[in-house]
């Protein structure tokens, strides 16, 4: 299984294995990372599991769609690393990966 690394808004790291097949966001909410909220449970319509994907793999992941640009909008803090972790699947690509979780409980 890829290994995710959470990073929570205090510097906690979370090194956790995420099945394939699973979103970033079934990730989090299945190891219990503080700060990802998934109010509407993974369908691109609330922004509250917004993250911040580490520099070195921002251009690693599928690029984002219009609907995950669109709702970024929306997000506390968007930068040009931002991503809804709703939206990114995991993959045996994804293993190592470093995800900055947001400020999503404002």
């Amino acid at each position: 299984m890829p290994r995710i690394v959470y990073v929570t808004a205090d510097g906690e790291r979370h090194e956790t294995e995420v099945e394939n097949g699973y979103s970033i966001m079934e990730g989090a909410i299945n190891n219990n990372i503080d700060g990802i909220v998934a109010e509407c449970g993974g369908a691109c319509a609330c922004a509250t599991c917004h993250s911040y994907i580490d520099e070195a793999w921002k251009d690693k992941l599928p690029a984002m769609d219009d609907m995950e640009d669109s709702m970024l909008d929306a997000a506390f803090e968007r930068r040009p690393t931002s991503r809804l972790t709703c939206q990114i699947e995991v993959s045996d690509e994804l293993d190592g990966l470093v995800v900055h979780v947001a400020e999503n409980d404002y």
